[in-house]
């Protein structure tokens, strides 16, 4: 069984966030629970926060909380905001603020981990779509006449 919480927008860097998932990944959850408001960096706490709130969820859904163990933890990018920093000379210097998504998958230890939900799988299997290239779109007609004169159908005049 699997319980699942996200938090959006969280108003930190995510090379930040990350340093700390590394620490709770594949752990038990009472574990990170308990060693998480020792760790002395900023992001223990967002991070602390949706692993007490998938937590939550799994009681909810009937899991026993000592059996819960952290499958994955994911630290995406979120949006920037802009903003600028005045300097000399009438001038002014822009920077960003960073944002970030996480998303904690808690599973049981007797249930068996799908491949897909593992960390880092399914990545490198994406398939790639079929688009068209900017030649293809725009000269449909010379590549129609050029399909059509290979076959000998078109462009042939008796």
């Amino acid at each position: 069984m699997q319980a699942i919480s996200t938090q959006k927008f969280v108003r930190m860097s995510p090379r930040k966030l990350r340093l700390v998932a590394d620490m709770v990944r594949g752990k038990d959850v009472q574990e990170v629970l308990e060693f998480l408001p020792f760790v002395r960096k900023q992001a223990a706490m967002p991070i602390q926060k949706v692993v007490k709130s998938a937590a939550a969820n799994a009681q909810v859904k009937g899991a026993n909380p000592a059996e819960l163990k952290v499958q994955s933890i994911e630290i995406e990018k979120g949006p920037y905001l802009k903003r600028f920093r005045p300097v000399s000379r009438g001038q002014a210097h822009s920077y960003v603020r960073k944002m970030s998504h996480i998303k904690v998958v808690l599973t049981d230890e007797n249930s068996k981990v799908p491949v897909e939900l593992r960390h880092g799988a399914g990545k490198a299997q994406k398939s790639k779509r079929q688009t068209k290239t900017k030649y293809e779109k725009t000269n449909k007609k010379a590549l129609n006449a050029k399909a059509g004169a290979s076959q000998g159908k078109k462009g042939s005049k008796k």
